[in-house]
């Protein structure tokens, strides 16, 4: 009974929240970071400091990383944290959106919940639990940025490449909420998981618990990157089918802000990420995921 007392009342608190059933993504009702001046100042001014800053020690010769104590380790914890949180949301607002909404369905060609995760019917609003989520993803961003400055001052190889990639990402999940954009629900889902996962890691070996010497050496945030990347080109596969090819009626919610993601998306993010993983796994002895050797996480 305790069981399943607790079982409802996360459900309540995760998806059946009047202020997450109610969400509505607007300008107007005083969202933080929801216009385009918010997010396009952000940009200029986290970029800008980063290269600032990188530009600075630079001028100093200063090759030894900047002492951040447990900031690092602190901030993985809150990532954690934060990751498994909306990744728990969005998977129980996605169950209770796909309850509420399957009778609609019926208008729509061979429409399942799978064919829904990927591709929004045309015309859809930014609102309800999984667009709630997919908010507290966006500001979730913010937060992530934070490891493109860590990067910048601890004299990791190939921070600006992170900043840049850190910086996309910002302006991609605000994509997904302001065009309603397919496919984000898998999409948070996959990058919340490996986040947790690979913040968990950062934690335990940044806080120097027990046997983390022995896990120092383990590609774990390499495997999660790069599982995530191939989820991501699946999802983007599947949604040029379903709009592209047909094989939904009337193609998919966003797909303009999609074709521009996407693009985005191999430019940027995984352009970057390919140079950090050969300029670091490349090297001997590998490195950790801050791209600093193993001499410190």
């Amino acid at each position: 009974m305790a069981a399943l007392a607790g079982d409802n009342n996360a459900r309540y608190w995760l998806a059946e929240h009047p202020a997450i059933v109610g969400f509505r993504w607007s300008p107007s009702v005083g969202l933080w970071f929801s216009t385009w001046a918010s997010l396009l100042c952000f940009l200029a001014a986290y970029v800008a400091l980063c290269l600032i800053l990188d530009a600075i020690l630079a001028a100093l010769r200063r090759k030894r990383p900047l002492p951040l104590g447990p900031l690092p380790s602190a901030h993985a914890l809150l990532m954690a944290t934060v990751s498994a949180a909306i990744f728990t949301g969005t998977i129980l607002s996605a169950v209770a959106e796909i309850r509420d909404t399957r009778w609609s369905w019926r208008g729509r060609s061979r429409t399942t919940p799978l064919r829904w995760l990927l591709c929004f019917p045309p015309g859809t609003r930014s609102s309800g639990r999984v667009f709630f989520w997919s908010y507290a993803y966006y500001l979730s961003r913010y937060l992530h940025a934070a490891r493109g400055l860590f990067a910048v001052l601890r004299r990791r190889g190939g921070a600006s490449a992170r900043v840049f990639a850190h910086a996309a990402a910002v302006a991609m999940a605000f994509l997904w909420l302001e065009f309603s954009q397919s496919f984000q629900v898998l999409a948070i889902l996959a990058s919340t998981l490996a986040h947790a996962v690979a913040f968990c890691f950062r934690f335990w070996v940044g806080a120097g618990l027990p046997v983390a010497r022995a896990a120092r050496g383990a590609p774990v945030v390499l495997a999660c990157q790069t599982g995530l990347l191939g989820c991501n080109l699946a999802c983007h596969a599947g949604v040029a089918w379903m709009h592209f090819g047909g094989a939904v009626a009337g193609g998919c919610s966003g797909i303009g802000a999609w074709v521009f993601n996407t693009l985005l998306n191999a430019a940027l993010l995984n352009a970057a990420l390919l140079w950090v993983f050969l300029h670091c796994y490349g090297k001997r002895g590998g490195c950790d995921d801050d791209d600093g050797g193993n001499k410190e996480l």
